[in-house]
């Protein structure tokens, strides 16, 4: 994961995802892209002429330069190799554009200007349209400690398999790594692979899981997976993002839309 790619926007969990940017450089001698992009396309009702947008437009170069020199006046202390890259557009197309060179994008679980528990619809655009594995990370996360234990969400899904070894690299720092799978409530949803192929796959990276089954319990997926992360002290998540539709830009499968709203640890997901 040496090739980070950090949404910039003026938005609360900003520092949040800077910081487990920077401990992720940190932890694996990369280099983090800060990509700052804005967009104009600004809807006013009854603005025909474009005056509402005309008076707009110095306000937002305005605070887009101030929030950049803010950022770069922090990052110039810091003991990482970064680079800052601004563009026009939507968030969201901006980083799909340059996902496909990075390792990792780290976003925050809210989209600009919306606060409140709902997932991200920036976050399910690009875990389903980029094969860049996404880290969420929750508003004001101190930091992402990568030698704390790790849950790793298993229900033996491509989608499993795919997070699983995009998160090798992190794996390989954890204390502990748990292989957690939720007990089936019948035959409709048993696991295309089980949790052994996934312990065997690891231990040939020099990882070792300790398979961890939870009961199925009346609780939703997401949230037994999110208390059993944090009963064992885990520092953040892995687990594959479930989409119902690949033309559908966020009709993503129910538990994935549970553990984007509102996570506590951050996540580390792929599609």
């Amino acid at each position: 994961m040496k090739s980070i790619l950090l949404h910039i926007g003026d938005d609360e969990g900003l520092e949040a995802r800077m910081q487990v940017a920077l401990d992720l450089a940190r932890a694996f001698e990369g280099h983090i892209t800060c990509l700052q992009a804005v967009t104009y396309e600004i809807f006013a009702p009854g603005d025909f002429y474009g005056s509402a947008m005309a008076a707009a437009m110095p306000v937002i170069r305005e605070n887009a330069e101030a929030l950049r020199k803010k950022v770069e006046a922090d990052l110039a202390n810091e003991d990482v190799s970064w680079e800052w890259v601004f563009q026009f557009g939507m968030a969201e197309s901006r980083l799909l554009e340059k996902s496909a060179i990075n390792d990792v994008i780290v976003l925050g679980p809210n989209d600009i200007g919306e606060t409140g528990p709902r997932p991200s619809r920036m976050v399910g655009d690009l875990l389903l349209h980029s094969r860049t594995p996404v880290f969420v990370v929750p508003n004001g996360q101190k930091k992402l400690d990568y030698s704390a234990p790790a849950l790793v969400a298993w229900n033996g899904s491509t989608e499993a398999c795919v997070a699983l070894r995009a998160a090798v690299p992190l794996l390989a720092k954890a204390s502990r790594v748990y292989l957690a799978t939720i007990a089936e409530k019948d035959a409709k949803d048993r696991q295309d692979l089980p949790p052994v192929d996934g312990a065997e796959y690891l231990s040939r990276y020099g990882v070792h899981a300790e398979i961890v089954e939870l009961p199925a319990g009346d609780a939703p997926v997401a949230q037994s997976l999110l208390a059993a992360a944090e009963a064992r002290g885990c520092g953040y998540m892995v687990m594959g993002a479930y989409g119902h539709s690949r033309l559908a830009e966020m009709l993503l499968g129910g538990v994935t839309r549970k553990a984007l709203t509102d996570p506590k640890i951050p996540i580390l997901m792929a599609h």
